[in-house]
């Protein structure tokens, strides 16, 4: 499992455009939910498995998708069963334009986790984004619905922009702001004199 250093420093990479740390929260319980999903497993393959993420993980951090790839995919050969490695090699394919392969990797891990855990969180998560950038917006919002669930805040602030009252009230207060700045079209400067000003001088 990723520390949650290795996880801020994935998220910083593969989601640049998102508040540092909001991405994807560490909730009560995950970690007995993880406990639990992995337990399935030998703890000797699950070490060696968890390794080869960390390795990917690093391979992240120096942007070597290549490496960080391959290092997944070892992962994946060794526990085809734990959906974690399928999310992190989707993240890494994603970043290298493989929407395709990061899909068919996302879907696995959302099958393989149950929808539970911090990998169903993120898969879907990660899954709702590759949606909606298609323009695939009923399917992402079930995904962002299925990980608000899962208490990621991150996926309802992504239904929130998706709900299009939501929207409609952004766009009316965007207009309401521009007017107030801009009266009949006349932007305000601050620091202008006004015309009683003017007047009183003269």
């Amino acid at each position: 499992m990723c520390t949650p250093n290795d996880l801020a420093v994935l998220h910083a990479i593969f989601n640049p455009n998102v508040p540092f740390g909001n991405f994807d929260e560490q909730n009560v319980g995950d970690t007995e939910a993880n406990a639990d999903l992995d337990g399935r497993f030998s703890s000797a393959i699950l070490q060696q498995a968890q390794d080869l993420e960390r390795d990917g993980v690093k391979a992240a951090e120096s942007e070597d998708m290549a490496t960080a790839i391959l290092k997944f995919s070892e992962a994946i050969a060794l526990l085809p069963e734990r959906a974690s490695a399928y999310n992190n090699r989707a993240q890494a394919l994603r970043l290298q334009g493989d929407v395709k392969g990061a899909l068919e990797d996302l879907n696995q891990a959302v099958e393989l986790s149950g929808i539970a855990g911090v990998a169903g969180r993120q898969a879907l998560v990660q899954r709702g984004l590759i949606l909606r950038l298609q323009g695939k917006d009923d399917e992402a919002r079930k995904d962002f619905q299925r990980a608000a669930q899962l208490g990621s805040d991150f996926a309802k602030q992504q239904l929130i922009l998706l709900n299009p009252y939501a929207a409609l009230c952004n766009t009316m207060l965007r207009d309401m702001m521009q007017k107030l700045r801009e009266p009949n079209g006349h932007k305000i400067q601050v620091g202008a004199s006004t015309s009683l000003e003017d007047d009183r001088e003269a």
